[in-house]
């Protein structure tokens, strides 16, 4: 019995940790639906929801229920099963990233003794990623650009020309900006010299003072992947593949109830997966300077405010995407394609040419 249970144990702990930060990033993304409809309300002049509980606090919950309960209506002519898949695809993509993001330093001063059968014996160690692995950022950026995927099959098993438009639009869109998205990295990998999104954090911690954080030396790579993470989501300014006023919603037009509730759950991930991606390439992630001199390196209140940190910094760009949207009009489609392909894209690349020059004159 007891090696039965000492062979589960790992499994269940992974099971565990990735159970709990799902549920973390779920509430997460809920209440930045009921913030973005809050901030927009503010901007605009308006109260924003304030009926269903205290400060409309509940009312995330009540969308749910009136997704749950909503009729399901699927079009005659629409492909089945690519139909059905297609939402699936699209959240699973979205989804799949949060394995691998590191939410926090490693716990090392605990004892985990009382834990029965010896379970605790020869851990060393609570890390805060439920999956540590050394092309992380190739992982990310793999899964996530999969999603396009579920977007485009929406588009044409819909059997709905604005669908299949807009379909056609996000697979044009997120094939263009990707090129840009992966360009902006590469400065970052080549100044942490891996790709392992950990690796990525601890060579920020150990540059010098002036360039603690990557958004310093690589500012130009910054502003690029933010608005490139902005076409990738397609968030306002880039929203062409939905573009409510030409399109009736655009490939999820022929979608509803939970279905629908996948897609919308689908892009709000995403705008959590790209804003844990830009604190961690650019901010240093969990890292907050200074905080060691506060608390021991390894001790619990050190990975909690860790955490705290790292969460403010999300916030932070999760807020700068419901106020562009709040701001900013639409792109044309022709505008879109031009800015990606003729200036956004050549500036990624000349940035990773200057970030190669400027890594051999000082390694030299």
């Amino acid at each position: 019995m007891e090696a039965i249970i000492k062979s589960i144990f790992p499994i269940a702990v992974l099971f565990g940790a990735a159970t709990v930060a799902f549920g973390v990033v779920m509430m997460i993304v809920a209440y930045t639906v009921l913030a973005e409809r809050k901030v927009l309300g503010w901007i605009q002049g308006r109260i924003g929801p304030n009926r269903v509980g205290p400060w409309g606090m509940m009312q995330p919950f009540a969308d749910l229920l009136k997704f749950i309960f909503k009729e399901d209506i699927v079009p005659d002519k629409s492909t089945k099963f690519v139909y059905f898949l297609a939402p699936i695809v699209a959240v699973t993509c979205a989804l799949m990233p949060m394995v691998v993001y590191p939410f926090g330093p490693a716990i090392t001063n605990i004892d985990l003794s009382f834990l029965p059968y010896g379970l605790g014996d020869g851990i060393k160690q609570i890390p805060l990623t439920v999956a540590q692995i050394d092309v992380g950022v190739l992982f990310v950026l793999g899964i996530t650009s999969v999603g396009v995927y579920g977007i485009a099959l929406a588009g044409w098993s819909s059997n709905n020309k604005y669908s299949l438009m807009g379909g056609l639009r996000s697979s044009a869109q997120l094939i263009s900006y990707e090129l840009a998205m992966g360009a902006s990295i590469i400065g970052v990998v080549i100044l942490a010299g891996t790709l392992d999104l950990n690796g990525i954090i601890y060579a920020q911690m150990s540059s010098p003072w002036y360039s603690r954080w990557f958004i310093i030396p690589q500012f130009v790579g910054f502003v690029v992947f933010l608005i490139a993470a902005f076409a990738e989501t397609n968030r306002v300014p880039f929203d062409l593949p939905e573009a409510e006023t030409e399109l009736v919603a655009g490939f999820h037009t022929e979608y509803s109830a939970l279905k629908f509730a996948l897609f919308f759950m689908g892009e709000y991930v995403n705008m959590f997966t790209v804003s844990v991606m830009c604190a961690t390439l650019f901010l240093g992630g969990w890292y907050v300077p200074g905080l060691s001199h506060l608390f021991p390196v390894g001790s619990l209140l050190y990975a909690v405010f860790s955490v705290v940190g790292f969460l403010i910094k999300i916030s932070a760009f999760l807020f700068f995407y419901i106020w562009v949207r709040g701001t900013l009009p639409r792109f044309r489609f022709d505008q879109l394609m031009n800015f990606g392909w003729k200036f956004l894209l050549p500036v990624a690349l000349a940035n990773v040419i200057f970030t190669i020059i400027l890594v051999y004159f000082l390694n030299s």
